[in-house]
């Protein structure tokens, strides 16, 4: 089975777009709420195409770095109901996160059962341990292994860090590694330094030159940023902003709209590499907060963005 994301996908010649979001807190019960919830955030999307939406499974981090979380931690509702929901409400394909290390394998074969035959969930990204720290029952290329002996056939995608590439290196090979274990397609982290995530497309399209492969797509996500809390949160999560991006943010007169622009300047270096190296892309947008104003913010940023590398694309198809 070939799912409609995944035929979007097959084509180089498009882009593909995306709303980030993250299930409401489990402290929210009633079903009529979390309804409202989910045509809340579909309202807001009312203005803008998208080709579908993406849950995020949130972890507790803390393992990961020593420093106190700017936003306090909550538990969220399963990312699997929330993507019924919101696949019910928007009759729109959603990718849904799924965090492995704290599972069994026998125990993920199970949840690929019921995400398959219970939620009608079809695109998936697996997300390996935040950390080395701690227990990790199943490790990120056991559960591949896992899912591919899963009877269901799954869109599978996996998870890119430019800012681990920067540091080790070796994040063309990840990529590498994740498509021989049936990875069709990435999502990145949030990016703010453009040249990071340029290094590490090069060298990725450069091994599968090498190796005679097409590239995999490679979802782009953005995020606005208003505030320094907000921009404390982002590092909290390991988002690379260089110091003179973040001076440029909060000694602006309106540090949202500076960030929007930051944003764009960072896609459109990226384009200006990934798509003569072959490489498709695709735009993932998200807010971090729920502040309105960010919440806003993002969607103003999904527009530009998307409308940039759209005539890119149009640019390219042309010559």
């Amino acid at each position: 089975m070939t799912t409609e994301l995944a035929r979007k996908f097959a084509d180089p010649n498009r882009g593909v777009y995306f709303i980030g979001t993250t299930p409401p807190k489990n402290t929210i019960d009633d079903d009529q709420k979390l309804n409202d919830i989910g045509q809340k955030l579909l309202d807001r999307l009312g203005q803008i195409e998208v080709d579908g939406l993406i849950v995020y499974d949130i972890q507790d981090e803390s393992s990961r770095i020593s420093k106190p979380r700017p936003f306090p931690y909550m538990e969220t509702h399963d990312p699997l109901e929330w993507s019924k929901r919101l696949n019910t409400l928007a009759i729109k394909p959603v990718i849904t996160y799924k965090s492995v290390s704290s599972r069994s394998a026998q125990e993920f074969d199970k949840w690929l059962n019921s995400a398959w035959e219970d939620y009608g969930v079809r695109d998936i990204v697996l997300v390996g341990a935040p950390s080395s720290e701690g227990q990790i029952v199943l490790p990120l290329n056991q559960a591949y292994e896992t899912l591919q002996k899963n009877a269901h056939d799954f869109n599978l995608g996996g998870v890119t860090i430019a800012e681990r590439h920067a540091v080790k290196g070796d994040e063309h090979l990840r990529l590498m590694n994740k498509s021989i274990a049936g990875c069709d397609f990435f999502v990145s982290q949030a990016v703010y330094n453009p040249q990071a995530t340029v290094d590490m497309l090069s060298q990725y399209a450069r091994s599968c030159r090498d190796k005679g492969e097409a590239p995999k797509r490679v979802i782009l996500t953005f995020t606005p940023c208003g505030s320094e809390k907000t921009l404390s949160f982002m590092e909290w999560l390991g988002i690379s902003v260089p110091d003179a991006t973040k001076h440029r943010i909060l000694d602006a007169e309106s540090p949202l709209d500076e960030s929007i622009k930051i944003c764009r300047s960072a896609l459109e270096q990226i384009i200006e590499i990934a798509l003569p190296l072959g490489i498709p892309l695709g735009l993932n947008i998200e807010s971090l907060t729920n502040r309105k104003e960010e919440i806003d913010a993002s969607i103003n940023l999904y527009k530009l963005l998307k409308a940039t590398l759209d005539l890119k694309l149009a640019e390219q198809n042309i010559n």
